[in-house]
């Protein structure tokens, strides 16, 4: 990450200002938080990563201030568009209090793992807060936060304008705040996307990184809805655990009396556990992942002391899902699961995962006996809701028209869709016939 030479003169140095294509000013325009590279134009000079660049329309007007990163294919990350405003820690301090404020009330003393900031969707462009009790972690997915973690107020204004504005003790004292835990308390921990790793080693920065409070382990224990979960924050799947399912879960819970249940894609066994308390007769995981199984049969161990979770027989099976749900037609449950990982990691593999997707409740369907419910959910960001629902539909249609659709599911009040390419996730639940 290239700086200015000690010997430069912050004054001489001009603010970074560029255009953009028309159709990229429409878009900012209504909100989108996105500019490829190919639409920036004109800067009046090289820009640095993390400088916040004023973003100028066809008639010279300001337009909006951005995140600049010159090495991403989102070049620009808008953080405000409108009228010009002050970009200072008061600006900074402000999103995050309102981030945090439309999270706290919606959560009470039995649920403290939820999402606190949200990305672009809350104005914070390639960065996402995840609470689990009293530790909290950080996870960027833009190099262009990356200064802000390591600044000193000596460090300021060496390049205008950079986003230099000492996120960690804002981050720890608004959360404290917020969440009415004493700053000592805190723990806050740093998560990297893959992209990012090698821009952040050169500053010292790794994946998994304690940056404030106690380094005590690698996973601590949260609670949802009353049930206790562990979390692998510092070398787990995103930030540690997968929260965005959480209503889906409460909702199989409500739905799992005397049922038997099968969790396919089962990972840490979040679903499983809804399903027991809720008075599953049998719940069985179905995952390829010994580790994924072990962290499984720990979460159902922290609540042995819950009835339908000491009552319910929980079996697992370490297998490819697709294959085991498609080795047999016999249907053997009431209440099945698919919630597979992200089957469209890039937009040129869409047409591939439409079809898994089918194919997929297809098996599911032939697994859930008559009068059951199947669950059907997607986390791929490149398969819009209809594409899936349609995949699903399709599915049921092949095995004769013999299901009736109850309900969909999108975004949790924590994880807002604010834009189309942050809808990423999406559930259906059906209910098999015959």
């Amino acid at each position: 990450m290239a700086s200015p030479s000690s010997n430069s003169n912050p004054a001489s140095i001009p603010r970074l200002r560029v255009r953009v294509s028309p159709v990229a000013e429409t878009l900012i325009r209504s909100g989108h938080p996105w500019v490829y590279s190919g639409s920036v134009r004109d800067p009046n000079r090289a820009g640095q990563v993390g400088e916040i660049a004023v973003v100028y329309d066809r008639q010279d007007r300001f337009l909006a201030f951005g995140l600049y990163d010159p090495e991403s294919p989102i070049q620009l990350r808008i953080l405000h568009h409108g009228k010009p405003i002050q970009i200072d820690e008061a600006f900074w301090r402000l999103r995050l209090d309102t981030a945090f404020a439309k999270r706290v009330d919606s959560f009470d003393h039995n649920t403290n793992g939820f999402r606190l900031v949200s990305g672009e969707s809350d104005g914070w462009p390639g960065l996402v807060i995840d609470r689990y009790g009293d530790t909290l972690v950080l996870k960027l997915y833009s190099a262009s936060w990356l200064g802000s973690l390591t600044a000193n107020p000596t460090s300021l204004g060496k390049i205008p304008s950079l986003p230099h504005l000492r996120l960690i003790p804002l981050i720890l004292a608004c959360a404290s705040q917020s969440l009415g835990i004493a700053e000592a308390n805190l723990r806050l921990v740093l998560r990297l996307s893959r992209n990012i790793q090698d821009d952040a080693a050169h500053l010292r920065l790794q994946d998994g990184q304690n940056l404030a409070g106690t380094d005590v382990s690698e996973s601590v224990i949260f609670r949802e809805h009353g049930l206790r979960f562990e979390s692998d924050v510092v070398r787990g799947q995103k930030t540690g655990f997968f929260l965005d399912q959480r209503e889906n879960r409460r909702q199989v819970g409500e739905w799992a009396a005397n049922a038997d249940v099968l969790n396919a894609f089962s990972f840490s066994g979040g679903f499983s556990l809804y399903a027991a308390r809720g008075g599953a007769r049998t719940v069985t995981d179905l995952d390829i992942s010994p580790h994924a199984l072990d962290a499984a049969r720990r979460n159902f161990a922290l609540n042995q002391e819950v009835p339908g979770v000491q009552a319910a027989r929980h079996a697992q099976v370490q297998a490819e899902a697709f294959a085991w749900l498609e080795s047999s037609n016999q249907r053997d449950y009431s209440l099945v699961i698919l919630d597979p990982p992200s089957l469209a990691k890039r937009e040129s593999e869409r047409e591939g995962a439409i079809r898994a997707y089918e194919r997929l409740a297809f098996a599911g369907l032939q697994r859930t006996r008559p009068g059951g419910i199947l669950l059907c959910a997607s986390c791929s960001a490149h398969v819009s809701e209809e594409e899936f629902f349609n995949a699903v539909r399709r599915a049921i249609a092949r095995k004769g028209g013999k299901a009736q659709e109850l309900q969909r599911a999108l975004h949790a009040v924590d994880h807002p869709a604010t834009f189309p390419e942050a809808r990423y996730l999406k559930a259906m639940y059906v209910r098999v016939e015959t």
